[in-house]
């Protein structure tokens, strides 16, 4: 089969490797539809952060069940499913608490990219989400819509849930890529009343406002703060951090008023903080890895179902599997918000 692997920064490639066995009972193999590129894997991509040669990538994907392990119940073989990146057990006291994200029975890391013609899934008889029907059944759009809720729409749903993000609040979001963006979608749904985008991108704000955003800043570190809190008399009641940067955590502690709660889901690229601010003004801050089988079975599989959301408009440009190097590089370029991969019509 078909599998993108990472080779050197600025550069992955398609090679044929053979195609994923079943190596546990609990695991499934799925037959990918569509995959996509996440804004994290520009991470490794740039440089920024280390990943080892000839790994598989991707963790974004949609597809069909080809094959089951004899512990596997709860899906079947044709089944249409979400593949979460998170792999929840179910049963563990992470997943019971609701943070499959976290769940302490989640395998190898890097097992099976979702960047190829087939995937192995572990954990799969609860971590898999069902999807009515099959492929065939749906648009185009909400196609890309299902294929968001393996990450990034669960992950800007995971970063208003941490900052409580509750009726009427106003809310700040920075960050706008499809995390960011999918935010602004989550503070909408949990019923904010005013929503704060923080973006530099004309194609970004648009959809932004599209999606629910109230009012757009531009601007950014000092000067951003000023104005957002001249915008709210004093300060956000909650906070979406979707990017991971020192300078995008120190903004999002600021623009808070005191008491108010930070959901952090952007992946941290400095492991060092000083919390003192926090403690001063009252402000908190949580966040992590998103809980994505828990958000799509409660309310977001069924949101998109119902046409209440349409998150896979972060996607603004679609490449074949084959072409996946352009993919990365339309979105390291800032060409594409999110890039799709096709690779089964």
């Amino acid at each position: 089969m078909k599998a993108t692997v990472f080779i050197r920064p600025g550069e992955v490639s398609i090679k044929d490797v053979p195609k994923p066995k079943i190596q546990k009972s609990s695991d499934a193999i799925i037959h990918v539809v569509r995959a996509s590129v996440c804004g994290s894997d520009l991470w490794w991509f740039r440089g920024i952060s280390k990943r080892e040669s000839n790994t598989f990538v991707g963790h974004e994907a949609i597809g069909i069940v080809t094959e089951t392990g004899s512990d596997v119940q709860n899906v079947k073989i044709g089944d249409f499913v979400i593949a979460p990146f998170t792999h929840g057990c179910g049963y563990c006291v992470a997943c019971m608490a609701g943070f499959d994200g976290n769940c302490l029975n989640q395998g190898e890391k890097d097992g099976s990219g979702y960047q190829a013609e087939y995937l192995r899934f572990q954990n799969a008889d609860w971590a898999l989400i069902k999807i009515p029907g099959k492929p065939a059944d749906y648009s185009e759009e909400q196609l890309n819509s299902f294929v968001t809720l393996s990450d990034v729409m669960a992950t800007g749903y995971h970063a208003a849930v941490t900052a409580e993000v509750a009726k009427d609040d106003t809310v700040v979001v920075i960050g706008d890529g499809a995390v960011g963006l999918c935010g602004i979608i989550s503070a909408k749904l949990r019923g904010a009343k005013r929503i704060i985008a923080m973006s530099r991108h004309e194609d970004r704000q648009k959809l932004a406002i599209e999606f629910g955003a109230t009012d757009i800043i531009a601007k950014r570190g000092a000067e951003a703060v000023a104005e957002v809190l001249d915008l709210t008399n004093g300060g956000a009641d909650a906070i979406l951090e979707c990017v991971g940067t020192e300078l995008s955590t120190e903004t999002a502690i600021k623009v808070g008023h005191p008491g108010a709660i930070v959901g952090r889901v952007g992946v941290p690229q400095n492991s060092q903080m000083n919390t003192d601010s926090l403690f001063w003004r009252n402000i908190g801050l949580r966040g992590g890895i998103a809980s994505v089988t828990t958000y799509d079975k409660k309310l977001l599989l069924q949101a998109v179902l119902n046409g209440e959301i349409n998150p896979g408009k972060v996607f603004t440009k679609q490449f074949e599997l084959d072409d996946v190097k352009s993919a990365y590089e339309a979105m390291d370029q800032r060409k594409a918000i999110k890039s799709l991969l096709i690779i089964d019509k």
